[in-house]
């Protein structure tokens, strides 16, 4: 099989959904008007892909290195090394850097939002000045990132990842109280009763503002990630708003091209997205394009936002691209995981996905969704198989 010479992955993170009653049984991406991923489809073959396997957290983390090929088994680190890798945080052998969202709590103690409402960076900034200055220590250090998306570092040997976090973005609407983090061997009791002091000292530091407590889950310390050019012997760029993907695209050796507008959310620059995509893909062989807005409104569970971000996903940024691209150029469209509407929260379910490959004879399927693309002629992928098929190995 010949190798394409590059590659471009557009990714809308949570972007899989189930059928629908409102939608007369259909999912979002069936309902939503979607020719560009369409088009991919009908130009190319489809299959699935099992990004979240048994055994491992239904995180963000787990199913974009799921996505990009990396051995779970041995490269899971935890989502906060990830970021912490984006940041240019050096973690040390004594460091466990955790993921650390700032979350609204009502005052009975109830998870109300996982993102503490969409929190302006500007406003996090303030909170973790004000954690850092009261609760600060030469073990204890909070690290700003996006919006609500910030991180934890417990630095000294006393501290290790044996603990379990329960994800915030599951746990809308349940007491926080019966969610903090939980030693998972005599040896993580130190760390878990740490983070909860500090779950718990955060409340009062943090209480007269819109995002009113911490909530840190995901830690690791930094661990050994393959890069993308030792395997596939390609060079290789990411784009995306968040520091988790733009740290693993870090650590597997592409470079991080940031777009002034890109927020995370719906309102993000999808046109800045699309024009740096085919900018890199002029100086790169692998180009990763993530957005995470649709991830957002899937947690929320707003089916209209959800069309609209579906949408935008198609036109503003893989129909921008497609319009200019070289046809040469090998192109898969993606979630990393879904996030039905019903629940809000990352469930297993093999993703759909399609690539379109100039050496490649199309399927015979006409549409992108997660209803069609089992039936292609990709079948269902695992492991490396995506990328190995995307990069012609």
């Amino acid at each position: 099989m010949s190798s394409p010479r590059k590659a471009i992955i557009f990714l809308g993170d949570g972007m899989a959904d189930e059928p629908l009653p409102e939608l007369g049984g259909r999912t979002p991406l069936q309902a939503a008007h979607t020719p560009s991923m369409d088009r991919i489809a009908r130009e190319g073959r489809s299959g699935t892909l099992l990004t979240l396997p048994e055994g491992f957290p239904t995180s963000s983390d787990v199913a974009n290195m799921s996505v990009l090929g990396c051995d779970l088994a041995t490269e899971l680190c935890g989502r906060g090394p990830l970021e912490a890798a984006s940041q240019g945080i050096t973690l040390g052998p004594n460091d466990i850097a955790f993921r650390m969202n700032l979350v609204t709590e009502d005052e009975g103690g109830i998870l109300r939002d996982y993102s503490g409402g969409q929190l302006p960076s500007e406003e996090a900034g303030e909170a973790i000045r004000l954690l850092n200055a009261q609760l600060g220590s030469a073990s204890v250090r909070f690290h700003q990132g996006l919006s609500y998306r910030n991180l934890l570092v417990l630095s000294g040997a006393q501290f290790n990842a044996e603990i379990h976090c329960d994800k915030p973005d599951d746990n809308h609407g349940n007491p926080t109280a019966e969610h903090l983090p939980q030693a998972t061997s005599a040896s993580g009791e130190l760390t878990a009763t740490t983070l909860r002091s500090l779950i718990g000292r955060s409340r009062d530091i943090l209480q007269a503002r819109q995002a009113n407590a911490i909530w840190p889950w995901s830690g690791g310390r930094a661990g050994a990630i393959h890069r993308l050019t030792e395997r596939y012997g390609v060079t290789a760029a990411v784009i995306s708003a968040v520091d988790v993907i733009k740290g693993l695209g870090r650590l597997m050796g592409m470079d991080v091209i940031e777009v002034p507008g890109a927020t995370g959310y719906i309102d993000t620059n999808y046109e800045g997205k699309a024009d740096a995509a085919l900018e890199a893909i002029r100086t790169h062989d692998f180009v990763f394009v993530h957005v995470e807005a649709l991830d957002e409104v899937s947690h929320a569970q707003d089916l209209a936002l959800k069309l609209k971000a579906i949408e935008d996903f198609d036109s503003r940024l893989i129909g921008r691209v497609l319009a200019s691209l070289d046809p040469s150029v090998a192109v898969a469209v993606l979630p990393d995981h879904p996030v039905p509407l019903r629940t809000g929260k990352h469930t297993r379910t093999p993703v759909p996905l399609a690539i379109r490959r100039a050496d490649w004879k199309p399927d015979a399927l006409q549409y992108y969704d997660e209803l069609s693309a089992p039936s292609g002629t990709l079948g269902a992928l695992q492991g490396r198989q995506f990328m190995d098929l995307l990069l012609g190995i």
